[in-house]
This record gives structure tokens, C-alpha cells and sequence, in this order.
């Protein structure tokens, strides 16, 4: 009786190369998620410092998105230590945990996923508000999202919301006329011609910001699919593998020094 609920010498020594094989295959995948979450720390910390206005005129809500990814990079991190410890350790429910984890991470990408795409249109609507707001008390010196209107402009090729007459009705258009930025030739703009619309009209870009700054995110949507799509299978990798490695430890009562 006691011979049949043990595995056999002869058993263990023909599960030991998958057990080693499923170890290894984890390790990796535990270093490769480790790492993602060193990618995602660095770009949180980059928006932080770089992009975080550009955030606030998609959304208010927006400038936490640095925040978010620096938190989300910092519990893959950790989450990736345990799982590299917990593979070379073989501990069963150490990879249990690793799991169960993994499978809250998955949740977390995959409610984070639905949530953008149910409110996609509110960020869009956010936007335009956000952005006649950052025309309308534009000033080129002193403002940040006023630089970041400047970049917006250059960047896509736009001047203004809908087009170029919205900066009409921005104090900067009394003093200055239309930004520098609009302009298709620096060197065929002068303050005259952009102080009066008419003569600024072929001197500036016709498209207004929002409509090209819309499809872009549009255009990008596809891409953001995917890439949560294919976080989403990472993760149920992860989960097999650590519920397939913990099981045949149980189930062959393998020891791993």
C-alpha cells in the first residue's frame, strides 16, 4: 500500500528532465516578466518628467497615468523576484502564490483594457476642452501646456482646435497674432501677416489639432489592442507554467535540494 501511493524510483528519474525542463522554462519567463516590469518603471518615470502635461490635456485623470505605470512596474518587479525564488526553490505553494498573483495581474490588465475602450470617448471630449482651454490662455513663455500646444502643432502639422481662426479668440492673438508654431514657413511669417487671419490664411496650417490628434489615438487604438491583448496571454503562460511545475512536484513527490 504504501509502495503504490509513492512514486517510483524508476517514475522519478523519467519525470526529473520535465520537472527540470518546466523549471527552466518558468525561470525564463519569470526573468522576461522581471524585465517588463524594469521597462515599465523607466517609462513611468519618463512620462513623469517629460510627458505629464501632455497628459493633462487628454484628461485631469490623466496626469496619474506616470503614476500608474511606475506602480505597475515596481509590483512586476517584485512579483518576478518571488517567481524566479519560488522556481528555484520548487516550493509547491510558493508557486501556488506566484500564480494566483499572475492571475490577479491578468484581471488587473484586462479590467484596465475595457476601462480605456468604454471611455474612450469621454478622453476624446476631455481632450477638445482641455485644449480650446490651453489656446484661449495661451502664453508662449511662461505656460507649460502652452509649449506643449507648440509641440502638438509642429509635431502634426495643425494650428488650433478646429482650424486656425480659434486663435482669434485667445488673448495671445490681441498682442501677438498666431503663434509661430502654425506656420508652414518660418521664414514666410511675419507678426503682421499673423496678426491679421486674412493674410495668415496660406501662411499657416488649415487642419485644426483635434481632428488630427483624434485619429492618431484612433490610428494607435489597434496597437494598445494588442499589446494588452498579448499581456493578457503572457500572463496565462505564466500561470500554466507555475500550475503545471507545482502539480508535477506534488503529484511525483519530487524534492528539490
Amino acid at each position: 500500500m504504501f509502495a503504490s501511493g509513492m512514486a517510483s524510483p524508476s517514475r522519478r528519474l523519467q519525470t526529473k528532465p520535465v520537472i527540470t525542463c518546466l523549471k527552466s522554462v518558468l525561470l525564463i519567463y519569470s526573468f522576461v516578466f522581471w524585465f517588463s516590469g524594469i521597462i515599465l518603471l523607466a517609462v513611468g518615470i519618463w512620462g513623469k518628467l517629460s510627458l505629464e502635461v501632455y497628459f493633462s490635456l487628454l484628461n485631469e485623470k490623466a496626469t496619474n497615468v506616470p503614476y500608474v505605470l511606475i506602480g505597475t512596474g515596481t509590483v512586476i518587479i517584485l512579483l518576478g523576484t518571488f517567481g524566479c525564488f519560488a522556481t528555484c526553490r520548487g516550493n509547491t505553494w510558493m508557486l501556488k502564490l506566484y500564480a494566483m498573483l499572475l492571475t490577479l495581474v491578468f484581471l488587473i490588465v484586462l479590467v484596465a483594457a475595457i476601462i480605456g475602450f468604454i471611455f474612450r470617448h469621454e478622453i476624446k471630449d476631455s481632450f477638445k476642452k482641455n485644449y480650446k482651454v490651453a489656446v484661449e490662455k495661451y502664453n508662449r513663455t511662461t505656460d507649460e501646456r502652452s509649449k506643449a500646444v507648440d509641440d502638438i502643432q509642429v509635431a502634426l502639422h495643425c494650428c488650433g482646435v478646429a482650424n486656425f481662426t480659434d486663435w482669434e479668440t485667445s488673448r495671445y492673438f490681441n498682442l501677438n497674432g498666431i503663434p509661430p508654431s502654425c506656420c508652414k514657413s518660418q521664414d514666410d511669417c511675419k507678426t503682421d501677416d499673423l496678426k491679421d487671419l486674412s493674410k495668415a490664411k496660406g501662411k499657416v496650417y488649415d487642419t485644426g489639432c483635434y481632428n488630427l490628434v483624434i485619429e492618431t489615438m484612433d490610428s494607435k487604438m489597434s496597437i494598445v489592442a494588442g499589446i494588452s491583448f498579448g499581456t493578457a496571454c503572457f500572463q496565462l503562460v505564466g500561470i500554466f507554467l507555475a500550475c503545471c511545475l507545482a502539480r508535477s512536484i506534488t503529484n511525483n513527490q519530487y524534492e528539490m535540494v
